[in-house]
């Protein structure tokens, strides 16, 4: 593991990483054997896997047992996404760190949401404290809400992100997610103004993917993106077999977020 954690932490110093997230093992092997260089979990494409929504739902159990099935598969390193660590309470957030890292995990991402600003920095440094006792660098990538919930006025968003990733550094983040971040000036003064590497949601509206790369991105992930599009194909499919025995009656369409969440509720 604390050669995976070099070469993870190493795969956001030049080139744009890029993370096709996943919510299952076979899912994780079939990235990893199309060639990518690690191997990314999606909260909510583990969540609905697991017939749970996502928004801290999943119990810690299913979550630790998913990253072990995909650690099993996986010879690339594997970042895992524990939404906000699943609690406000701390030694809650130190445990769920501790489960992913012992199974495994070399890196996570953890995100603020609407919570205080104080609470993130403590989450961030418990997670770094507990993986460092179990000897691991863990890279922490922390995902700022700011531009995916409207956290603030739309005019003050880019100052505060910047200044979120400023706090984040000091609290001993090792990378910085700008959730729906789109505007190709926003983007590229962020990274001018952080030192840590940015990680943006693959979003509509988007500078193309060598763009990115020229303004300073450093990891650009799919999110629940390709979860909700496989997750929709199932549906089509399945509705079109029990129809007319044949697979193929319609074009597959993506769920989308909102409507893959609803559905799940029902069976929490």
């Amino acid at each position: 593991m604390t050669r995976l954690s070099t070469v993870f932490r190493n795969l956001h110093q030049d080139n744009l990483l890029v993370l096709a997230n996943v919510g299952d093992a076979g899912s994780a092997r079939i990235v990893e054997s199309v060639g990518s260089k690690a191997v990314a979990t999606s909260s909510a494409a583990v969540a609905w896997a697991n017939g749970y929504q996502d928004g801290n739902q999943l119990p810690l159990k299913l979550l630790t047992t998913t990253v072990e099935s995909m650690v099993r598969v996986l010879t690339v390193p594997l970042t895992v996404d524990v939404e906000g660590g699943y609690s406000d309470d701390l030694e809650s957030v130190a445990k769920v760190i501790d489960c992913v890292v012992r199974a495994g995990a070399v890196g996570i991402n953890i995100e603020d949401g609407a919570g205080s600003i104080d609470l993130i920095l403590r989450k961030i440094e418990v997670a770094k404290k507990v993986a460092s006792t179990r000897g691991i660098d863990l890279f922490v990538n922390v995902r700022t809400d700011v531009y995916l919930r409207c956290l603030v006025a739309p005019e003050r968003q880019l100052v505060e992100t910047i200044s979120r990733a400023s706090l984040f550094e000091q609290a001993g983040a090792d990378g910085f997610f700008a959730a729906a971040m789109v505007e190709e000036y926003d983007i590229a003064t962020l990274c001018e103004a952080t030192r840590l590497p940015v990680n943006l949601l693959s979003w509509s509206g988007q500078p193309e993917i060598h763009e990115l790369a020229r303004l300073g991105v450093k990891r650009l992930s799919a999110g629940s993106s390709i979860a909700e599009f496989l997750l929709g194909a199932n549906n089509a499919l399945a509705k079109s077999f029990l129809r007319t025995g044949r697979l193929f009656e319609h074009p597959l369409d993506a769920f989308t977020y909102s409507d893959l969440n609803g559905l799940m509720a029902k069976t929490n």
